[in-house]
């Protein structure tokens, strides 16, 4: 079952998520190692990398998603907070994905979610191995693959 930004944002205390102060660990969920580390490593970090179309000739274009927060819902369920810069869309949205593990390498999925303000279905498949990233997008009939690197974004003083 994926889950709907509806159900997530029903399980996850909005403000438990956007609050600064937020703790790393909200009450009754329970994450182990790997899952701790992987929260840590997507929490206030950019990242920067590039994309293709499949199907279109032509060079890798840049992008960038700034990951606010991280937060697991219970589960496989788990919501990202997120700036996504794309074409003439700018939008920090709670995502909604699931986390997958291959060992001890996190993958986060995206299987055919709406978001408001933006038109269509989207998609992912993004591994996470390291302070890199790689995958694949899809929106609506569109898609291609997607690489880059995970930085931490300083703060501010």
């Amino acid at each position: 079952m994926r889950p709907t930004i509806a159900a997530c944002l029903l399980l996850l205390p909005i403000n438990a998520l956007l609050a600064d102060d937020a703790p790393s660990v909200l009450p009754g969920v329970e994450m182990n190692e790997k899952e701790l580390a992987f929260q840590k490593m997507l929490t206030g970090v950019k990242l920067t990398g590039a994309f293709t179309v499949v199907g279109r000739e032509a060079p890798a274009k840049e992008e960038s998603y700034e990951i606010q927060r991280l937060g697991k819902v219970g589960g496989e369920n788990w919501v990202i907070l997120a700036r996504a810069k794309w074409g003439k869309n700018d939008v920090t949205l709670p995502f909604p994905v699931r986390v997958v593990w291959a060992d001890d390498t996190p993958m986060i999925t995206l299987t055919e979610v709406g978001f408001p303000g933006l038109k269509g279905k989207f998609g992912c498949r993004v591994l996470f191995h390291g302070d890199r990233y790689a995958g694949t997008w899809q929106h609506d009939k569109v898609g291609g693959h997607m690489y880059g690197v995970v930085e931490k974004i300083a703060k501010a003083e």
